[in-house]
C-alpha cells in the first residue's frame, strides 16, 4: 500500500513516514499544498494524510480539489485546530477521517488501516485465495491453516497479489504501490521478493506471466 504525506511539519512528516514505512508501508513526504495536490494526482495512492494547515494551498482547498476532479483516494486530515466546526468542515470538502494534534501515533495507524479496509470491493479485512488467507487488518497470512511468518515489505507484495488475485499484476504497479517515489534501485527488487514469497508459501502458488507480471492463483 503506498501513502502519500502532506504535512509542512518536517519533524512530524519524516516520523509518520518512518513509523508508517516500519509497518510495511510506501510512503512519499511534502511540505506544501500545491506540491501535495499535485502528487496526489499524478499519483497512484492508496490513502493521503493530509493536515490542514499548509503554505501554498490549505488542506480543505486540496482536498476539495481532489475531489471535484472526481479522484476518491481516502483521506486523513490532521489538524492541531480543535472543535466540531473544524472536522465539520474537514468532512464536507470530501474527507474520510480527522485526527486532531497532539494525537497518538497508534491511533493514527489504526485510523489508516480502517480506511484501507473500507475502500472498495476488494478491500476486505481477510482475503481467501484457495488454502491462503491474508488478513489485511493484522498482518497475517496462514497457508492450509499454518501461520507464514512474514517480513513486511514480503507482506505488502503478497498484499498486492491477494486483492487482486486471478488477475496479473505487472512489476511497475507493484513497485508503485509498494516502494515510495523516491526509490530509484533495480526494478528487479520485486523478483527478489517474489522468490521469496514462493519459498515460503510454495513454488507454485505465484505464476510468472512473461513479459506482464505476476498472478496469484488458488
Amino acid at each position: 500500500m503506498r501513502l502519500l504525506i502532506v504535512e509542512d511539519e518536517r519533524r512530524l512528516a519524516l516520523s509518520l513516514a518512518k513509523g508508517l514505512r516500519a509497518e510495511g508501508f510506501a510512503v512519499d513526504v511534502v511540505h506544501d499544498g500545491r506540491e501535495g495536490l499535485h502528487r496526489a494526482r499524478e499519483g497512484t495512492y492508496d490513502l493521503v494524510v493530509l493536515d490542514i494547515m499548509l503554505p501554498g494551498m490549505n488542506g480543505y482547498h486540496v482536498c476539495g480539489a481532489l475531489r471535484a476532479a472526481g479522484n476518491e483516494v481516502p483521506i486523513l486530515m490532521l489538524t492541531a485546530k480543535d472543535g466540531e466546526y473544524d472536522e465539520a468542515e474537514g468532512l464536507d470538502t470530501g474527507a474520510d477521517d480527522y485526527l486532531t494534534k497532539p494525537f497518538s501515533y497508534v491511533v493514527l495507524v489504526a485510523r489508516v488501516r480502517a480506511l484501507l479496509r473500507r475502500r472498495g470491493p476488494g478491500a476486505s479485512p481477510v482475503v481467501r485465495v484457495g488454502a491462503l488467507t491474508v488478513d489485511r487488518g493484522a498482518r497475517r497470512v496462514e497457508r492450509d491453516g499454518r501461520e507464514v511468518p512474514l517480513t513486511a515489505k514480503e507482506f505488502s507484495v503478497l498484499e498486492q497479489l491477494a486483492t487482486r488475485a486471478g488477475d496479473v499484476v505487472s512489476k511497475p504497479d507493484i513497485l508503485e504501490h509498494v516502494w515510495d517515489f523516491a526509490y530509484d534501485g533495480d526494478p528487479n527488487i520485486v523478483e527478489v521478493y517474489i522468490s521469496a514469497l514462493r519459498r515460503k508459501l510454495g513454488a507454485g502458488l505465484i505464476e510468472t506471466v512473461r513479459g506482464a507480471g505476476y498472478r496469484l492463483r488458488g
